[in-house]
Parts: C-alpha cells; structure tokens; sequence
C-alpha cells in the first residue's frame, strides 16, 4: 500500500462521536450565549453557560500570563455560530494600547489552507486540475533531480512530500524575485526521495500562488480578496501587511537575552501564498465557520462540496517531530491533506495548521463532527500556548474534561529550551582556547558567491569581520572564535547567533566560507 492510499485509509479509522448540535445565538457583549438544546439523549452536550464562558475567559488569561505573551486573541465557534471572541493584553509592549477583536494579527502559514481553497476554485471551473504537472503552468521551476520535475503535480506543491528540505534561506537570506527562486530549485539536493517523506516547503506555496496568478490574469492577494475576503465580508483581513490602512495591528515580539520586546515586521513576500495574510479575530470567525461548514457562506458556497472534502482528505503523513505536542497527545495517526494537518483526539478527527512568523504566532483548529472551530492568534515568537489553547477548547466546549493542557505543554516546551540551552553550553564547552587565525584578518576578507546562496562581502571591522549577506538584513559582525571560525550574534538579535567557518586551499589561500550552513567560494580563488 502506498503512503497516499495508506493515509487516505487512515480516516477510516476517525470515529463520529454522535453527540448531538445546539443552536446559539449572538449576545451584545463578548459572550454568546445558547437558547436551548436539541436533543435530550443520554450523549447530549449541556447548554454553554454564562458560567462556563467567564471561567474559559478566566482560564484564557490565566495561561496567557504563564506563556508570557503580550497580546493575544481567539475566537471560537460552534454550529456556524460564534460563541467567545475576545482580545487581551497590548499590541507592543510599553503601551497602552489593548488588543481587541479587530486587532490585525499575521495568520502566517494558516493562510496556506486558503491559497488551497483558491487552487480548488479553480478545480471546479476546469480551469486547473489538482494532478496536472506543474511544468504545464510553470515551466521555469526546474528541480535536481528530471524525473521529479516531470512527475511533480499541483496536489505536490500543497502536501510538503517532493523530497526537497526547507528553502526558506531563500526569504530569509536574501530578497530575489519569486521567479529567481524558482530557477534556483534546480540546485538543491533533494533531502528524501520523491513522495516518501513529509517536510515542511515554503516555496512550492509561493509557486502554488504562480499558478494560481497564471490562470486568474491577476495577482493572488487581489484574486483571495476578490474570491474569497469579499464574499465573506472580511473587511479588515489583508492579503499582506502593506495592505493594511490603519493602526490597529499588533507589533511581534521575541525574547532576546531573557527579556521581551519588540521586534520589526519582516518584509511582505513578493507573492503573499504561503503565508502573508493579516486579520482579526473578528474578521477570521467568517472564514472559520465556512471552513466547517463545508465552505458555505450566506449567499452562496466558495467550493463545490467534493473539493471541500478533497482539502481534507488525508493525503500523506507527517512525523510525530513535527509538532513536539505529539509525544503528550499521541494519537493512532498522523496526516497532512491539503493545507491542514490532522489527526485523532478522543475518537474524533481534528484539522488544525499553526502559522508562525518571527514574533508572531498562530493556529487553527477544527472538530469537524462537533461543527466546532477554533482560532488563536499572539504577538510572541512561538508562544505555545496556542496549542493548549486549541485543545482546551475542544474539551471545554464539546469532549469534556479536565487535563490542563497549558501546563503539560509549558513543561514540555521548557525541557526542549533546556536542551538547546545544554546544547549551547556544550558547544562554548568545545571551543578550543588561544588559538588565531591561519591568516591576517585582510586576507579573509573579500566576495564570496554561490550560484544558490547569492554572494556575502566580507570585511574587517577592527578585529572583526563584518558579513553582508546579498545586501539583506541577514548581516553580522563576529569575533574569532577559533582557528578560522568566527561566531557572534545577527544585527538583528532575534535572528540568533551566525557561524562563519573559512577554509584554505593548497596554496594556503582562503577558498571557502560556510556561513550558518550555507557554502561560498572566494571569487579570484583558485
């Protein structure tokens, strides 16, 4: 049995749980409150109460203080209904300004599932087919290996199972034309052979985004507002941060040296499909509910009802390390279908997708069977809360129980800090003492290219160097480290700690640098 068949198999085994739906309707405030239950048998759900949603609220801030973030917002839904929506804390740390339900926020990679929903409107007006090759509408994306040039189908661009390793060095290390980086795809090695693994692609989203450009004649932030921001009268949502017209937007945040604060925006990316859009929790309700409620929406449908189940079929699996939660939920199955993780909690199926950009987070969540949705967006760099958030929700307004998801994932993600602070510790252990460069600093200084990674002009800066890499904001000072080995921190702190490493050819002149993994050659070398 193939991995595709053998995933798709595996939501057989998600199990309905029978329980019975309830009506609710909007209040005034932040609550909203249910008019009467549907059902009386022996599985029905107990009515939410005004009790239930002040302690859920409680709870909320409770676990937000304990994680550190600055500001947050969710909502949650049921029966195509909002049930909570609020905001807490500020948007910046050291003002006053407070977050609320129309804050904007960064979806970050939640936005993949709605790039999904355009490639499917396409699907059904027969413009595009999900197993058409990718060379029919992109031909420049060449990759490493021809076969899988040939063989690679729209389906693949959208399930991170090509074989080929994150490129987001692309985004992060330089800024080139989304064409450019297409181009470049040729040159990097496949990390696993071709749909026998899962793991994590950025830029076959940016080309997903391409096709989608290629058949619509029009962009794809202006194609997502036209199709889907607009019929669903998400007025604030943005397709991009430039969008953005006013003031009321969250700042990210990091904690750099043990203390938060914030940090700047990164840069809008050219294309915007793998995770440019920006809402609120308002705003991100309306998307939510049609997402559960097979992409129905007042006034019509954004999808024919066979490709909304398509985006859910499972379609490949991925690794319990993908998400560190894993290893306290441990579910039976693990799948990935179009743009939404999945997997089973307490007999039901869940679909979910975290974004995260730097220091700013999100996720959604869904329990399909119980029509129960969740969002949670932050402003703190990987503030894991979200997860316990997700989960707390699915007990507190459907399963039932009492587990505090908050401090079980709180001890987990403190261990895997613990381990990189060790980790690091052991790498300071390991520098070796009193040792000098091969050669005077001038000689190391220089251009240095690669037809992949783009060039890093060295320089000396006192008894530094300074590294410019392809003119971005990926830059830093280091000092010697040992032998030809330098290390320091990014200009921009959050961007962590940079490891330079020369090497010397035959002639004893610098040939190569490798700088936080990425090699170069010294042009002039021999």
């Amino acid at each position: 049995m193939n991995i595709l068949r053998t995933a798709r198999y595996a939501e057989s085994f998600v199990l309905s749980s029978g329980c019975p739906r309830y009506i609710l309707n909007r209040h005034e405030t932040t609550y909203y409150l249910p008019l009467f239950l549907t059902s009386l048998t022996a599985f029905a759900q107990k009515p939410v109460s005004s009790k239930q949603l002040q302690e859920f609220d409680s709870y909320v801030e409770t676990v937000r203080k304990q994680w550190d973030v600055p500001g947050m917002a969710i909502t949650v839904v049921k029966d195509n209904k909002i049930i909570f929506t609020k905001g807490y804390g500020v948007r910046e740390l050291g003002k006053p300004e407070a977050v609320d339900t129309q804050t904007l926020f960064a979806c970050a990679s939640t936005t993949k599932a709605m790039t999904v929903t355009l490639m499917g409107m396409l699907v059904d007006e027969g413009k595009l087919a999900w197993d058409d090759p990718v060379s029919k509408y992109l031909p420049e994306l060449q990759l490493y290996d021809p076969y899988v040039t040939r063989a690679l189908r729209i389906r693949d661009l959208l399930i991170h199972d090509t074989g080929i390793g994150s490129t987001d060095f692309m985004t992060g290390s330089m800024t080139i034309p989304a064409n450019e980086m297409f181009r470049r795809m040729v040159l990097v090695k496949p990390s696993y052979p071709f749909r026998a693994g899962f793991e994590y692609q950025n830029t076959f989203y940016s080309a997903a985004g391409r096709v989608i450009e290629r058949i619509a004649g029009k962009t794809w932030a202006e194609f997502l507002k036209e199709r889907i921001f607009t019929p669903l009268r998400m007025t604030r949502t943005a397709p991009k941060r430039g969008y953005i017209k006013d003031t009321n937007l969250t700042k990210p945040h990091y904690n750099i040296n043990d203390t938060i604060r914030a940090i700047d925006y990164g840069a809008d990316s050219e294309i915007g499909s793998a995770g440019a859009v920006w809402s609120s929790a308002d705003d991100i309700s309306k998307w939510v509910i049609c997402m559960l409620d097979s992409s129905k929406y007042n006034g019509g449908r954004l999808l024919k009802p066979g490709t909304w189940a398509e985006m859910f079929k499972p379609q490949t699996f991925f690794p319990e390390d993908e998400y560190p939660t894993m290893q306290i939920l441990k579910p039976n199955w693990m799948t990935y279908g179009l743009g939404w993780y999945q997997h089973d909690y307490k007999g039901h199926k869940v679909n979910f997708h975290t974004g995260s950009l730097s220091g700013l987070t999100a996720i959604i969540g869904q329990l399909p069977d119980e029509k129960l949705g969740v969002y949670v967006f932050g402003n703190y760099d990987h503030a894991e809360v979200r997860h316990a958030l997700m989960y707390k929700t699915f007990d507190w307004f459907a399963l039932g129980g009492t587990r505090d998801w908050s401090a079980e994932f709180k001890t987990l993600y403190s261990g895997l800090k613990e381990k990189a602070r060790k980790a690091r510790k052991n790498f300071i252990a390991k520098r070796v003492a009193n040792t000098t460069p091969t050669l005077p600093l001038s000689q190391y200084s220089g251009t240095y290219s690669s037809p992949l990674y783009g060039q890093v002009e060295v320089s000396v800066v006192g008894n530094q160097l300074a590294f410019n890499v392809n003119n971005n904001t990926a830059n830093a000072t280091l000092s010697h480290w040992h032998y030809d080995t330098f290390y320091g921190p990014y200009k921009k702190a959050w961007y962590g700690q940079a490891l330079a490493q020369f090497t010397l050819n035959t002639a004893g002149q610098v040939a190569t640098l490798t700088f936080d993994g990425m090699e170069f050659k010294k042009e002039g070398s021999r």
